[in-house]
């Protein structure tokens, strides 16, 4: 199966939601290296690196039990920079984790890490600023996205200083 069929049910068929599960919490992605992952030099190509990330925040707003409270908006996710950072390499075969958690928002997008791993091993972070927008194609507010996930308004935690910095150089932070 593809990583684009793999997406496709992830948002369509949403695993079940975690019950209590918060929205700083962890979402944890567990995922094996197919044959198409791999690059002529027979490790995971980098680019795919971007669609297991796009697997796991799927999961992570179906952990969330966001799926349906979104879809009735009409809102849907969209990345608006991505950045990763590579440790190691993973080849066919390997299982890992992609470990996903909400960092913070602003009034334009909310900002995520994704970690993979293999047990204790690091293999690569990634940093995503995401947005939210309606079929109409208007821009969401974050606030209200994560009101309508938490179900009340809520405060952002501080942005740890080198993702703000992230920010404003890729120019998705609020002006």
């Amino acid at each position: 199966m593809s990583r684009m069929i793999q997406l496709l049910l992830a948002t369509t068929r949403p695993r079940r939601a975690v019950p209590g599960m918060d929205l700083l919490d962890d979402s944890v992605t567990h995922l094996r290296v197919r044959p198409g992952d791999l690059d002529l030099y027979r490790h995971v190509n980098n680019g795919v690196y971007l669609q297991y990330m796009d697997v796991a925040r799927s999961n992570l707003l179906a952990d969330l039990g966001a799926f349906g409270r979104l879809a009735r908006h009409g809102w849907y996710p969209v990345v608006a920079a991505s950045t990763v950072k590579y440790r190691r390499s993973l080849t066919l075969g390997q299982r890992f984790t992609v470990t996903t958690r909400v960092m913070g928002w602003d009034e334009r997008v909310v900002y995520l890490e994704q970690v993979m791993g293999r047990g204790e091993q690091h293999v690569a972070r990634g940093w995503v600023a995401g947005r939210f927008l309606s079929r109409a194609g208007d821009r969401i507010a974050p606030v209200d996205v994560v009101e309508l996930i938490d179900g009340a308004p809520r405060e952002s935690p501080a942005l740890p200083p080198d993702v703000a910095a992230w920010a404003r150089a890729v120019d998705v932070a609020h002006r």
